[in-house]
């Protein structure tokens, strides 16, 4: 059997070469003849012809395609959540000089992870000509096409990725409740009594119930632009508090303590990587070629982030220093009525965020693990409804158990991102390109991509360390 350069079995091995001998010598030609080299060279270019005119693009069946607009929105608002309100706390553990830099590498580093990622599944959906995979199949379908030690592990990679993304969403819809119940008990604590957290965090379960209930992202576009709307204007408000005086670099430190320096490194993960939520944003697109252009969605939507983040983590310390909380929310005071205002608005914003963020996770559980099993049940969709309640009454429970924002956000960071936003994608490129480079490209591929294995995986070991440390500390 002879297969092309990507491993796959190509039409041309239904050329058997005894047939092929015979026919040479009923027509009095030598099996080496350069008729039939030709001939045989010919069906493989077509062969080639035929695998390259395949676009996944074309093919793709979509509900309810989103536009590069609402793609857009979804992308920022999945990113400007909880995690750049602890960016001036980050950038507390970081130093401000060293938070500048490194931000933006990082950023750089998430972007770059982002796109090969999404380049991969678009290379692996032509070979094997479908219309998309999710991210989970992209590893399985790289790691079968990689060095043959890798391809042991190509069923195991799906679960594994499935694990963390599921660990990471459900994680940041946690965060997402404690934020949302703190700002409001920050905001009503002059008008009420003072009002234990946690049973703010029951009086917007139900809400939080109906919101995920909404099935399509389609549908949830609304929810980004009225999120979105409702968190610039909050941003505004807050660079008033942090503009109002002048600003004073006294007792800011350009270098933190290197003790702290994992805490930041979690937090800066959790605020960048959109990892999660990329390619089932790019596989919803009606035109998804727009999204991986050098001004497309992602360049785009990622170039705001990091500017944002880098912006609001720097000025934030330079404005509060070593007061800073873990949200900067938490640090607005008077005027009283504005402060109120701005935590109200982003407990509004986050809770229209929750169910974007959840909706991953519902989708890793729901196709993979459920509805296969649920085909002839005629209560699927009572099913669907149950599992959606059931994951939101989960992280319902854990945000209950565990009230720590600035801590739990370093922690998620660090445990899943540093694996499902650098390492995974390094290594899914060195798998799905292992037999088209030649020998130099190989080696610089490698070089790469191993560089961004071995950082995360620092990352990973270091940031979950001091993160449990903390939280062990505080709870002790």
């Amino acid at each position: 059997m002879s297969h092309d350069n990507f491993g796959f079995t190509s039409s041309t091995d239904a050329l058997d070469t005894k047939k092929w001998s015979s026919k040479n010598n009923q027509n009095g030609y030598d099996h080496k003849s350069n008729i039939y080299v030709m001939e045989l060279e010919e069906k493989k270019k077509s062969v080639q012809e035929y695998e390259e005119d395949y676009d996944p693009y074309d093919h793709r069946n979509v509900t309810h395609p989103t536009t590069s607009w609402e793609t857009l929105l979804h992308l920022l608002k999945g990113s400007l959540g909880t995690g750049i309100l602890a960016m001036p706390k980050a950038f507390y553990h970081s130093g401000y000089g060293i938070g500048i830099v490194a931000t933006i590498i990082i950023g750089l580093f998430c972007t770059y992870c982002m796109r090969i990622l999404v380049s991969c599944e678009y290379e692996l959906c032509k070979r094997k000509r479908v219309a998309s995979l999710s991210y989970p199949a992209t590893a399985e379908a790289a790691l079968l096409e990689g060095p043959a030690p890798f391809r042991r592990f190509a069923k195991a990679s799906t679960h594994t990725i499935n694990a963390f993304l599921m660990v990471y969403q459900l994680g940041t819809c946690c965060v997402y409740t404690v934020f949302i119940a703190t700002n409001l008990q920050l905001a009503l604590k002059t008008y009420v009594s003072d009002i234990d957290v946690r049973l703010y965090m029951l009086a917007i379960l139900i809400p939080l119930i109906l919101v995920n209930w909404i099935r399509n992202l389609k549908f949830l576009a609304p929810c980004s632009t009225v999120a979105n709307f409702i968190t610039f204007v909050s941003f505004s408000i807050i660079l008033y508090y942090i503009f109002r005086e002048p600003l004073s670099f006294e007792n800011r430190e350009v270098i933190g303590n290197v003790e702290n320096f994992p805490l930041y490194f979690g937090t800066v993960l959790f605020a960048l990587e959109a990892i999660g939520v990329v390619m089932p944003l790019e596989n919803e697109m009606k035109k998804p070629k727009t999204f991986m252009r050098t001004f497309g969605v992602l360049n785009i939507g990622m170039g705001v982030i990091v500017a944002l983040y880098t912006g609001l983590g720097f000025f934030g310390y330079i404005r509060y220093g070593s007061g800073i909380k873990g949200s900067i929310t938490f640090n607005l005071d008077e005027p009283l009525a504005l402060a109120k205002s701005v935590q109200i608005l982003l407990a509004i914003a986050i809770f229209f965020t929750h169910p974007i963020q959840c909706y991953v996770a519902i989708d890793i559980i729901w196709k993979d693990y459920l509805a296969p099993n649920l085909e002839k049940n005629s209560h699927k969709l009572l099913w669907e409804y149950a599992l959606r309640t059931s994951l939101v009454l989960f992280t319902f429970l854990l945000a209950v158990a565990i009230p720590q924002l600035d801590l739990f956000i370093s922690l998620f960071g660090a445990l899943c991102l540093s694996g499902l936003g650098l390492a995974f994608p390094a290594l899914i490129q060195i798998c799905t390109f292992w037999h088209v480079h030649d020998r130099t490209g190989k080696a610089i591929m490698i070089a790469k991509n191993m560089s961004l294995v071995l950082f995360a995986v620092l990352g990973l070991i270091v940031g979950t360390y001091t993160s449990l440390r903390d939280i062990i500390k505080t709870f002790s």
